[in-house]
Parts: C-alpha cells; sequence; structure tokens
C-alpha cells in the first residue's frame, strides 16, 4: 500500500530530457513504495520547472497569438506522435505562481488531513520508511509546490500553465508531456474507465499505482520521441542552460523511500511502456490500457505481464479479536515494489531486489489503539513458490539482524526480537510469510491466535 500521489512533477522526467539532449536513447536503470490516499491521483499530472518570477504576481496575461501557435503546434506533433485523434480541443488555462500554489494545497492536500498524515507516517514509520516524528503534510505540501510548470487536469479537462516564465524549451516539453495526458483521457478516460480515481484507488492502491505508471510511462516515451523529432535547437539549448542551475532542495532532502515512491511511475513505468513498445509500437501501448497492468510486479517485470497477476488473500477476522480500544486504519496491499522498498532500508540493493522478486500478492493491516497511543502491524505475503519464500525469509532474517540486532527466539521458521517500542514477529508457512510488529506480548499473542496460515485465496 502506498499514498496515492496525486501531484507528479519529478526530477527523473528532466533527467529523462537531460538524457534526450545528448542522446537518442535514455537510461531506464533505477532500482530503488502505504496508507491513506492523498486526494484524487488522477486530477493532475505535473511536470517541473522553477517557480518563474512574474512581474505583476495578480493576474495572468491573455494568451497571446504566437503562445496559443506553439501551443497548438505542439499538440499537432504530439497527436501525430501518439497517433490518438483527440475527441474535442483542451482549455486552457494561465495561473501566476501564487494561484498554482493554492490550487496545489486546496484541490490536491485539501483532503488530506493532518491526521491522515499522522497516521501514514507512524506506518512508514513502523516499516522502517521514514523517521518516527517526521511531519508528513508538511513534507508534500512543500514537495508539491516547489517546481511546477503545468499540469493537465482531468477534474476540469484543461491544460493548466504558469505564466510569466516564458515558453522556453523546458516548457515546450512539458507541454508535450501534458498534452499526451489530455489524449490519454480522451481515449480512455483515466478516471471512470481505467477507475483510476480516489474512491477505487484507496480500495486498490497497488492497482493505481501500476495504472499510474503506464499513464506516466507512455507520456515519458512520447516526450522523448518528441524531443528527437520537433525539438529545436534552441529548446535544446535552453534546457542545458536550465539544468545547469537546477536545484531541488526540498525533493534532494526528502526520505529515500519518498523519493523513489515519486519517481517509480516515470522511470519504471517508462522501463514498462518501452517495453510494450518495442515489441509492438503504439499499438500494444492502447492495447494495455484495455486490459491495465495490477501491480507494481507486473512494472517491473514486463514480462510478467498480463500473465502473471497478483494473489487475493482473503483477510482474517482480526478485529473482533482485539479489544474494542483498537481500530484498523489500513487494509490494504503493500506490494513488490514497497516490499523491495522496506528490505532496502537495511539490505543492499541486490539482496533486497531477489528476496522482493518472488512476491506473488499480500495483506497489510493496520491498527490503531488511541488509548495507549499505539500501533500494530500484520504483513501477510504470498510468494510465487517455496523457494521465494525461503530467500524472502533469508533475507528478512538478515533485515532484521540490520534493524533490530539479534532476534530473541529464532528457530528455522520463525524469529522475534524485543525492540524499543514492542516485539517484531516473524514466520513463514509454506509459501506464505507473516510479520507482526505488536507494542506488547498480549497483543502480538492475540494476533497469532486470530491468523491461521496459510490465508486463503479468492478467485
Amino acid at each position: 500500500m502506498r499514498i496515492n500521489h496525486p501531484l507528479l512533477w519529478l526530477a527523473c522526467v528532466l533527467a529523462l530530457t537531460l538524457n534526450g539532449c545528448q542522446s537518442s536513447t535514455s537510461a531506464t536503470t533505477v532500482p530503488a513504495s502505504p496508507t491513506t490516499a492523498l486526494p484524487t491521483p488522477t486530477q493532475t499530472t505535473a511536470s517541473p520547472t522553477p517557480i518563474p518570477e512574474v512581474t505583476d504576481e495578480s493576474a495572468c496575461p491573455p494568451l497571446d497569438a504566437d503562445l496559443l501557435f506553439q501551443m497548438e503546434e505542439i499538440e499537432s506533433q504530439v497527436t501525430q506522435l501518439r497517433g490518438i485523434l483527440p475527441s474535442e480541443s483542451v482549455s486552457r488555462s494561465l495561473l501566476t505562481p501564487d494561484e498554482l500554489r493554492e490550487h496545489v494545497i486546496d484541490d490536491f492536500l485539501g483532503d488530506y488531513t493532518q491526521e491522515d498524515a499522522l497516521q501514514d507516517a507512524r506506518l512508514l514509520s513502523l516499516l522502517g520508511l521514514i523517521e518516527p516524528g517526521t511531519d508528513l503534510w508538511q513534507l508534500y505540501a512543500d514537495l508539491f509546490t516547489e517546481q511546477i510548470a503545468g499540469f493537465y487536469d482531468t477534474e476540469t479537462d484543461e491544460m493548466i500553465v504558469i505564466c510569466g516564465s516564458g515558453f522556453g524549451g523546458v516548457e515546450r516539453l512539458t507541454y508535450a508531456h501534458e498534452y499526451t495526458h489530455a489524449l490519454q483521457d480522451q481515449a480512455y478516460d483515466l478516471r471512470d474507465g481505467l477507475l483510476y480515481n480516489n474512491d477505487d484507488c484507496e480500495a486498490d492502491s497497488e492497482r493505481c499505482f501500476a495504472i499510474q505508471s503506464l499513464i506516466e510511462g507512455d507520456a515519458t516515451l512520447l516526450q522523448e520521441q518528441w524531443l528527437r523529432t520537433f525539438a529545436r535547437d534552441e529548446d535544446r539549448a535552453d534546457m542545458l542552460e536550465f539544468f545547469a542551475d537546477f536545484d531541488m532542495p526540498v525533493f534532494d532532502s526528502a526520505p529515500a523511500y519518498i523519493q523513489s515512491d515519486l519517481t517509480f511511475p516515470y522511470f519504471w513505468g517508462l522501463h514498462f511502456v518501452r517495453t510494450l513498445y518495442l515489441d509492438g509500437g503504439w499499438a500494444a501501448v492502447d492495447n494495455a490500457y484495455q486490459n491495465p497492468p495490477l501491480s507494481s510486479e507486473q512494472i517491473l517485470h514486463p514480462e510478467r505481464y498480463p500473465k502473471d497477476s497478483p494473489v487475493a488473500l482473503v483477510s482474517p477476522d482480526v478485529s473482533d479479536a482485539l479489544n474494542s480500544g483498537w481500530e484498523k486504519t489500513v487494509h490494504d496491499v503493500l506490494g513488490e515494489w514497497t516490499t523491495l522498498m522496506v528490505l532496502n532500508e537495511y539490505l543492499p540493493m541486490d539482496e533486497a531486489s531477489l528476496a522482493a522478486e518472488g512476491w506473488g500478492g499480500d495483506l497489510l493491516l493496520f491498527f490503531y489503539q488511541e488509548e495507549d497511543d499505539v500501533d500494530a502491524l500484520v504483513l501477510i505475503t504470498q510468494w510465487d513458490t517455496m523457494r521465494d519464500a525461503h530467500e524472502f525469509s533469508a533475507a528478512f532474517l538478515d533485515y532484521g539482524l540490520s534493524r533490530y540486532g539479534e532476534p530473541e527466539r529464532p528457530s528455522s521458521t520463525s524469529a522475534r526480537w524485543l525492540v524499543e517500542d514492542g516485539i517484531s514477529y516473524f514466520e513463514r508457512v509454506s509459501n506464505q510469510t507473516i510479520w507482526i510488529m505488536a507494542p506488547n506480548e498480549q497483543t502480538l499473542e492475540t494476533l497469532q491466535k486470530a491468523i491461521h496460515l496459510p490465508l486463503r485465496t479468492s478467485s
């Protein structure tokens, strides 16, 4: 499970741009995502550029004829490259930097409360992905307003462009990327057709993470093609000048997990879409919208798409076993990517990748007890084979040693650690594993008695 980010600008998009300025190919090798959903991930997608200075921030001037011509020209070029004919024209709106910041805070974070952020921070902290006490709401507010050039808004079907920055190479490339999202939305109805909306993504964030990767990978591959085919010499010069002073201090100081989770749909989405494209052109990419990927596993391993669908585990009735003071606040899927990221916090990337690669499906449960201000976590994972389960178990023991120290009661199939805030327990049963983090012995025993492995799978 993961936070569903509605605003994805991205350093990696610009990194791909820079590679494109220098070469006809772009590297896609990026190894390196849980919790209540932020506001609708389909509301916007955004691309980065420095927040510009404008002489008068009280209002934007009307779109002039030259700017309109350039936008229409780029739209025609993107249509030609992507092969999707627009069904209607896209309206364009200009916002000042202040208006854009207000739009970001109100629309993207308006429904994401401080309480939601606190719960997410507690879960991410328990998983070892961020430091305890991280102000997650403020971090995302800062990230989402740090570098924005514009975006496509599926709520209003508008291309939003920031005024006062000119319309150079970075802005033109951004427009090509974002107009691709407009074509995607018209062709496939992102919100209702692909069920890429707040409610459906909150119910299954792993599926939406995969769809987001398809959407962004598609637009990033198109962006590369536009750069090679239609970018002018002055566009490339402008981009190189931009990169010479490019800086994103908030992003650079964010936890590694947050950085990787934000960039995944662009790097690995591009890897996934490029694999489809090389096999069957844009028609193969179009087919993926008719049968969308379902997991980060399929994005990481395109050869497993579409046959290797994630297994759905039937949730045990744990809530009734806990006393009335406990509340289940998260019921979702962690996914291969976030499993890898959890391990990578304390293990080398190659060991973490190998251990997570056999992921077949999982169930993440997170509980909170307000009276004592304590949490409990249950993660049950089904692995593709017994070998995969053994590999993960061995890696998790190394993870436990690195994070907690020597286990208290190790055996061939289980281990437990006494930690500062309670007990961390791990066990393998057949090709399933369970990880429980509980604040005390009583809660651990209650959860163990209520959960009987292996869990059944739903059809």
